[in-house]
Order: structure tokens, then C-alpha cells, then sequence
């Protein structure tokens, strides 16, 4: 298992080498911008499947819903700069809300992204396996099949480290961003030039009968799903090389302009060419089968989407343990949240959210339209709490607050605005998100009661009383008479004042029974050995009634109880599978015991 382990995840690192995993901006544009980067393999579809419910004509209108989501991106990267400079130890929208909106607030923007990581995986695999099968229509019926096993392969590139997981992700994404650039310049050229004449379904500012302002909030409640995942980057500032928040700030802003480029090239490249969406074929392939032809560039321009597609969910495995350690750090969340693993990354983070993208896929069975609205609703609430976090953190510290928070007020107004655009116009599609999130904050609280009353439990008080006893009582449980038992009575022994060994009998009156009484007499004369009779063939119920009579009695004379569990431990860990684990059961049972100890006298077997 052990050499599994290494073969699949690497040698472990030293704590002292933490720096050495730290990212360049190169390569962090690579690790934390594939989620945002990649939408546009989407985002421009989501608007144009809205419209086209209407009519094909509908879709001139798809640049001007563009130009708004640039206004939002706009401030969207101005802003998410600012709250890194403001709090470059990370944790970017759950620390902003909580410090200057309350914790409530915080734990609302928390867990909406928890969630929203998990959308952020099961979308982008799920957008990436049906870039795949447009490739290659065979495999269609194979979309979610292929999903999962992409989020497994991301999830042991993760838990190799961050360095190694960034170097993997240089190819896709650069050859994404080389691709797209080529695609846009190519398709622009061919337009100046003549070569593609247009083909658009109808002029810009045409009247399209029945077009209605909630259609076209929808549209653009969709396309905005273009801007997930950059807030990314300002959760994950540490890890980024020092000066941190300078090289996060840098990288945020390259991501935005590449970002901005790539939507706006592809709406217009899809209006220009007159692309109306299929359902087995996305729009990006058929801008690019317009652009390119069914050439060599095409199936490029599809394999490279694919790839980011697939890897563009890295983004959530390097931003959700983050997040997730910042909640536990707070004590909202279980504390194992806050080890690093062999490769000093958040390994629990990274398996949480592997499992919890792999059960969404199998719900929504892969489906990139019946994922996006849940995607969009998750993250616009986290965006418009952060906004609206920094509008007041200008306001209190005064000044010119005004001037710093114009960027923050419209990001918070137009982020509000999709929110409640998705609450009124997309209610049956996320829905899950009004029982996922008072579920998922009900949790948070229980957790930090818990650590609350275990914290005030265990601080010394300033009156501290010791407690001495005059004895201790032992009881051996006594399955045969074994080499295990025979030394775990002699430990008895050396750490008791008076040992009871205790055995369960199944069957009463039974050979057997007799035959363990009597060698345990041949070897114990001097100890006293009792029987307890068990109809239902239980060993647990009968082991700890009896436990429970001898500690009543062990109290009235003052001595303690100590409950010794023998028990051989195989020489190989597979051979555990092949015995019964009723220690194990008897240790977590007796465990809820008060005054109670309970030890385990371990006889290793050599073969």
C-alpha cells in the first residue's frame, strides 16, 4: 500500500521546502486562471442557447449583452486587485465578507464557494468530455464516464504538489491560449480581408418580435458564468513567490486581458459566422470548423479545449483547500482541513472535493446546461458579499473611500443584480442551492459549538483538583486461552491491583465454554475468571453491561477501571481483512464510557 502510495503521489517533502513549491506568475496563470480562461469555451454558447429559445435573429443581441459582462469583468479584476493587496494572506471573498460584513456573511460567502468548487470541477470535466465527444461523436454515450476519471487524474496530479501539479498544466493552457488567439486573429483577418463575407442571422439593433427584457436578463445571467473563477487567484495568494500580493495582483491582470480578449472575439467570430447552437456540436466547433475548416487547426483547436476544459477544474483543487483551511483555521470546519499531506499540499481539501464534483456528475449525469445555473448562483453571491465587504472597509477607514470603492460598488450592483435575476428567472434550475446552503451553514455552526465546548471543557481551571486513587481494577477480556491472553494477563498484572478476566459464551453450558474455564484455571489458579452468557450471539452488549457493574463497584472503593482488549496484530495489512475487527468495535463502544480506560495489548504475529 505504502509503495502505492509513493508510486501514485511521490516521496514526501520536508515542511522546510514549502517555499520551493511556491509559483511564479507564469506558472500560476497556468494553475489558478484555466477555470476562468476555459469559459469561453462556453460562455459564449450559454447566452446565444437563451436567445435562439426566441429565434436565430435573437442573437445580434448577444453583443450587447458581451459589452455588460466586460463592464463586470472590468470591475471584477479591479476589485479582486485591491482585496489582494488588502489581504494578501488569502482567503479573498470569505475573509473580506466576514471581517467587515459579519461572520454570518462570511459563512454564507464560504460555503456558497465550497459548493461552487465542486460546480467548478463537475462543469468544466463535463464541458470538457463534450468537447471530446464532438470531436469524436463514438464516445458521446461515454461523456460522464470520461468526466470522472479526468476528476481522478486531477485529483493525484494535486496531491503530487503544487510545483509538479503547474508544470502539467503549462501545456493546456498555453496551448489554449495560443490556439484561441490564432482562432481569433484568423477568424478577424478573413472578415477584413473579404474572405468570409457575413452570414449573420440578423443586422445589429434589428427588431426580433417577442424579444422581452427577462429573456435577455437570462441571456446575460448565463454569459457571466464567463467570469467564474477569478476570485480564484486572491484565495490563493500564498501561494504564489514573494512579493506575494505584487505577483498575484500582476497575474489577476493578465488573466483579465486574455480573458476579455477571448470573449469578445469568440460572441463576435459567432454573430459574424451565423452559428446557431447543436446539441451534439458546441458553438466553439463550429467557430472554429468556420474559421479553420475541418483541417489540421480544427482538431487542434479541439483537442487544446478539451485539455483545458479537463484541467480548468484545477482551479477549484487549488482554491477550495485553501478555502476549506481557512474555515477550519476558524474552527468552522473539521481541523484535518489544516494538515498538508506527504507533498505539503491540503491533501483532505483536495479528496473532499474530488468525491463531491464525482456525486454531482453522477446527479446531473454530466450535463454542462443543467450545471451553469447553480455554478452562476454559487459564485455571484461570494462576489457580491466581497464587493459590498469592500465598500464598507473603504467607508471605515475614510478618506477618499469613494474613489477606492467605484470599481467595488459597480461590481456589487451589477453581481447583486445577476443574483437576483437567477432567483426570479432561473428558480427551478437552483433550487438545490436554498437546501444545500442552510444544511451546509447549519454544519458550520454545529462544528465551531463543538470546538467551542471541547476548548471551555479542556482549559484548567485555577483551582485544579488532583485526584488520587488507592487501586486500580483490571478486566482482561478472554476470547481462548492464547499467547495472546496469556500476555496480556502478565501486563495485567504489572499495572493492576485486582484483575478480572471476563469471557463471553455464546453457547451456555456449552464443551467449549468448559474446556477455556478450565485451562484458564490450569494457568490463572490465582485469578478470578468469569462467564457471561450471551442468547442473541452478541459480544459487545454483554462486554460492556459487565464493564459497567465492576466500575459502579470499583468507585466505592476508590480504584479505577481499566478495560485491557488483547488482540494479534497480522504481519501484513491485508491479513486484517481476514479477522473479525471486534476490538476495534469494543474499543468505540467502550469509549463513550465515563471512568473508564481502555488499553489494547497488542501480540504481533511473525508470519
Amino acid at each position: 500500500m505504502n509503495y502505492l502510495k509513493r508510486l501514485l503521489v511521490g516521496k514526501p517533502l520536508k515542511s522546510s521546502e514549502n517555499d520551493d513549491q511556491s509559483l511564479t506568475r507564469f506558472a500560476a496563470l497556468a494553475m489558478l486562471s484555466s477555470d476562468a480562461l476555459s469559459s469561453v469555451a462556453y460562455g459564449t454558447e450559454q447566452i446565444v442557447v437563451v436567445l435562439v429559445t426566441l429565434s436565430a435573429a435573437a442573437i445580434w443581441y448577444s453583443l450587447p449583452i458581451a459589452a455588460v459582462v466586460l463592464v463586470l469583468l472590468t470591475s471584477l479584476i479591479l476589485s479582486y486587485r485591491q482585496i489582494i493587496h488588502a489581504y494578501p494572506h488569502g482567503g479573498g471573498a470569505y475573509v473580506v465578507s466576514s471581517e467587515n460584513l459579519g461572520k454570518s456573511a462570511g459563512l454564507i460567502s464560504g460555503g456558497s464557494l465550497l459548493v461552487d468548487y465542486m460546480l467548478t470541477v463537475a462543469v468544466s470535466v463535463s464541458a470538457g468530455a463534450e468537447a471530446i465527444a464532438s470531436a469524436i461523436p463514438a464516445l458521446y454515450s461515454h461523456r460522464v464516464l470520461i468526466a470522472i476519471i479526468i476528476v481522478l487524474l486531477l485529483m493525484l496530479m494535486n496531491l503530487r504538489g503544487l510545483r509538479e501539479s503547474a508544470g502539467f498544466l503549462m501545456l493546456p493552457v498555453y496551448s489554449f491560449i495560443a490556439i484561441m488567439t490564432i482562432l481569433i486573429v484568423v477568424g478577424l483577418f478573413k472578415i477584413v480581408t473579404g474572405m468570409a463575407p457575413m452570414n449573420a442571422t440578423a443586422q445589429p439593433g434589428s427588431f426580433v418580435p417577442g424579444i422581452s427584457i427577462a429573456l435577455l436578463l437570462r441571456a446575460f445571467s448565463s454569459g457571466s458564468s464567463s467570469l467564474t473563477g477569478v476570485e480564484a487567484i486572491s484565495n490563493a495568494v500564498p501561494f504564489f513567490k514573494k512579493p506575494r500580493a505584487k505577483n498575484a495582483a500582476g497575474t489577476l491582470a493578465m488573466m483579465g486581458i486574455i480573458l476579455a480578449f477571448f470573449f469578445t472575439g469568440i460572441t463576435f467570430l459567432n454573430y459574424w459566422y451565423g452559428i446557431v447552437p447543436s446539441e451534439q456540436v458546441t458553438v466553439l466547433s463550429q467557430v472554429g470548423e468556420s474559421v479553420f475548416g475541418k483541417g489540421i487547426m480544427y482538431y487542434i483547436m479541439q483537442f487544446a479545449t478539451a485539455l483545458i476544459l479537463a484541467v480548468a477544474a484545477n482551479t477549484g483543487f487549488s482554491a477550495f483547500p485553501v478555502l476549506a483551511y481557512n474555515l477550519a483555521k476558524d474552527k468552522y470546519l473539521p481541523h484535518r482541513y489544516q494538515d498538508r499531506g506527504d507533498r505539503l499540499g491540503y491533501s483532505n481539501g483536495i479528496i473532499t472535493l474530488a468525491l463531491g464534483s464525482i456525486v454531482l456528475l453522477l446527479i446531473f449525469q454530466g450535463s454542462t446546461e443543467r450545471l451553469i445555473p447553480l455554478y452562476s448562483v454559487g459564485v455571484f453571491i461570494p462576489f457580491t458579499l466581497s464587493q459590498t465587504g469592500m465598500v464598507k472597509k473603504w467607508y471605515s477607514e475614510g478618506g477618499s473611500w469613494l474613489r477606492k470603492s467605484i470599481a467595488n460598488i459597480i461590481g456589487a450592483l451589477i453581481s447583486f443584480s445577476i443574483v437576483v435575476i437567477l432567483f426570479v428567472y432561473r428558480l427551478n434550475d437552483i433550487w438545490p442551492f436554498f437546501i444545500i446552503m442552510p444544511i451546509l451553514i447549519y454544519i458550520f455552526y454545529k462544528i465551531h459549538k463543538h470546538y467551542q465546548n471541547v476548548a471551555e471543557q479542556l482549559r484548567l481551571a485555577e483551582d485544579v483538583e488532583l485526584h488520587e486513587y488507592d487501586g486500580n481494577t483490571v478486566i482482561v477480556l478472554v476470547g481462548n486461552v492464547t499467547q495472546v491472553n496469556i500476555g496480556a494477563i502478565n501486563y495485567a498484572r504489572s499495572i493492576g491491583d485486582y484483575i478480572l478476566a471476563m469471557h463471553v459464551s455464546l453457547d451456555e453450558n456449552s464443551e467449549k465454554e468448559k474446556e477455556i474455564q478450565k485451562e484458564f484455571k490450569e494457568k490463572f489458579p490465582d485469578i478470578r475468571f468469569s462467564v457471561v452468557h450471551s442468547p442473541y450471539r452478541s459480544i459487545i452488549n454483554p462486554v460492556t453491561r459487565y464493564v459497567d457493574r465492576v466500575s459502579k463497584k470499583s468507585k466505592k472503593y476508590n480504584y479505577t477501571t481499566t478495560v485491557l482488549i488483547p488482540e494479534f496484530v497480522p504481519n501484513k495489512a491485508w491479513k486484517l481483512s481476514l479477522h473479525n475487527q471486534t476490538a476495534l468495535r469494543l474499543r468505540l463502544r467502550l469509549s463513550y464510557r465515563d471512568d473508564i480506560i481502555i488499553s489494547t495489548y497488542n501480540y504481533h504475529l511473525k508470519k
